[in-house]
């Protein structure tokens, strides 16, 4: 009998082994399947992010041809009633390649595509408060400080942060290789030069930073609140306002529709800004007289700086005659190319800044930002 049961005992302890190994090795088994299924996901959603990357470049250059014929028709003008101006709906990739052939055509049929152009010189360029008469040399432009607080008071945010945005941009450009741009200044911004480089030792020695209290602005503008040791960032848009003292989330929502930051100094194109900008870069202009102004381009565009003139003589603008032209043109240089391209479960929208050259009417890509 003792045998007996000692055999019984043997045999279920075999049997709970048993379960144990094969459980063990089940789990063991189901690990290996789901991080194999894991990597397969993950090796499938890159393949699918590089299509839809490929797919965003190939509208981008079909874009960047539409920019280019466009300033082929009309080099001289770029209005809203342009090719460019007409943004695409979510369409299937399918409806671009049916002509070429039914095959890929059903390649495309699970692509969608959708897009607008959007016109960088409607909207105020912070570059513009920095003047670079000569190269090495950086100017705070006091007339262009003036559009920015008429355009921020117009909105509802404090008109003496304009100040403080310049000195941010000239305090970012002054580490920067934009700096030896050679651009024409305005006859009235202030006389501010870059420190020499024994002024610089000199601060350095005496444990400053390479930036603090070597600047004079006259009249009016002191470098007493961007005195900090550490040089700010480089503006690159309009986000950059975040890093400025005085400005908050809902400040830059505001200013978001009408400022932009590029890379170098351009115009206002008067054929495409909204009544808010034009107020602001025109003096003694109002925002009633702004939005009748853009009511009476709509019916008809603007073929050059003087045909804008009559117009704003027209409204009602007593110094239009002297408005420098410099600041307003009819053509736009750089365009921002918005695209959103959803391939399968790849989602992706890339902001594209493109410049078209207003001689040989090529564009070149300043810079790409992808939101996956």
């Amino acid at each position: 009998m003792r045998a007996l049961r000692r055999k019984r005992t043997q045999r279920g302890v075999a049997i709970i082994s048993a379960l144990l190994v094969v459980s063990l090795a089940a789990i063991l088994v189901s690990g290996m399947l789901w991080r194999q299924e894991v990597q397969i996901r993950r090796i499938e959603n890159q393949r699918l992010l590089a299509q839809a990357q490929w797919i965003s470049r190939s509208a981008l250059d079909w874009t960047r041809l539409i920019l280019r014929s466009e300033a082929d028709t009309s080099p001289t003008v770029t209005y809203l009633g342009g090719v460019w101006g007409v943004p695409i709906a979510k369409t299937k990739l399918s409806d671009f390649l049916g002509q070429i052939g039914e095959v890929r055509a059903q390649q495309g049929a699970s692509t969608y595509l959708s897009g607008s152009i959007e016109d960088a010189q409607a909207k105020f360029n912070l570059r513009n408060l920095v003047s670079t008469p000569t190269p090495g040399v950086l100017t705070v432009n006091v007339e262009q400080i003036q559009v920015l607080q008429r355009l921020f008071t117009m909105l509802g945010v404090n008109g003496s942060l304009a100040k403080t945005v310049a000195l941010q941009m000239r305090a970012g450009l002054q580490r920067s290789a934009t700096r030896f741009q050679t651009q024409a200044g305005s006859s009235t911004s202030t006389n501010t030069t870059m420190p020499s480089a024994q002024a610089q030792i000199q601060a350095l020695a005496q444990g400053g930073g390479a930036g603090s209290g070597n600047f004079t602005d006259d009249p009016g503008l002191k470098d007493a609140d961007s005195n900090a040791p550490v040089a700010p960032l480089q503006m690159i848009s309009v986000d950059s306002l975040l890093d400025v003292p005085g400005f908050s989330a809902e400040a830059v929502a505001k200013l978001r529709p009408f400022i932009t930051v590029l890379p170098t100094t351009s115009a206002i194109n008067m054929n495409t800004a909204p009544a808010e900008v034009i107020a602001a870069v025109v003096p003694g202009m109002n925002l009633s007289q702004a939005q009748a102004f853009v009511a009476r381009r709509e019916t008809v565009f603007f073929h050059d700086v003087g045909n804008v003139q009559l117009a704003l003589t027209g409204a009602g603008v007593k110094s239009a005659t002297t408005i420098d032209p410099n600041e307003l043109d009819v053509t736009t240089k750089y365009f921002v190319i918005h695209g959103r391209v959803e391939h399968e479960r790849a989602q992706l929208e890339r902001t594209t800044l493109v410049y078209r050259d207003p001689t040989t009417h090529t564009t070149r890509i300043v810079y790409t930002r992808d939101t996956l």
